[in-house]
């Protein structure tokens, strides 16, 4: 048997067995919930190309940032391109070691997380993006059991994508799909600030 047989035969036995897998699987007739963490860069960024896949499907989408401030970012300007279909919500005040107040911190949050639960039980997106929940929740400004609670309360229609590093193991658990970005190598190690279209 040549190589080339042999190789098709290999290629043959993957594409029966992804058939086969295929045709076992099922639609879950709900949306699904997707965390984005780990300490690399690619969280948020990944997330906002889920957005674009959604918008290439006519779908309506939402976001809420949990604690990014109000600085100028390329996605927002782009995705500010589709108010027909983005609802864009940025309610934190920075990062953590900015405000360096706790109740303020906290405050933010629930109302950040007040606005995306109205929307995830509203019945009016197909994916709403948590952007930084996760470092909310780190430092217990939200209780991921009252988190938890809502997502299995929203709408049927409603997938939801929640980002940021050191996501709490309970909404790993409850996620449908957990992806862990792994820093490998980071620029700003080398000194190098960030970069406007790279970073922001």
């Amino acid at each position: 048997m040549t190589t080339e047989q042999t190789h098709s035969d290999r290629m043959k036995a993957l594409q029966a067995e992804q058939q086969k897998k295929t045709s076992e699987a099922r639609d879950p007739g709900r949306g699904l919930v997707l965390v984005h963490t780990g300490n690399g860069k690619g969280k948020s960024s990944s997330a906002f190309g889920v957005i674009i896949r959604a918008l290439g499907w006519k779908q309506t989408v939402g976001v809420v940032q949990f604690i990014k401030g109000k600085w100028i970012t390329g996605e927002k300007q782009f995705f500010m391109s589709f108010k027909d279909q983005v609802d864009w919500h940025t309610m934190g005040e920075g990062f953590t070691w900015d405000t360096q107040d706790k109740d303020r911190d906290i405050a933010a949050a629930e109302a950040a997380f007040a606005r995306a639960a109205d929307m995830m039980q509203s019945g009016a997106y197909d994916l709403i993006v948590l952007d930084e929940i996760n470092i909310a929740l780190r430092y217990d400004y939200l209780d991921v059991a009252a988190v938890i609670e809502t997502l299995k309360g929203r709408s049927t229609r409603t997938s939801v994508i929640l980002t940021g590093r050191d996501a709490k193991p309970e909404l790993c658990e409850y996620a449908d799909l957990v992806s862990e970005m792994t820093e490998v190598k980071h620029p700003f190690k080398a000194g190098i600030k960030a970069q406007r279209g790279i970073d922001f």
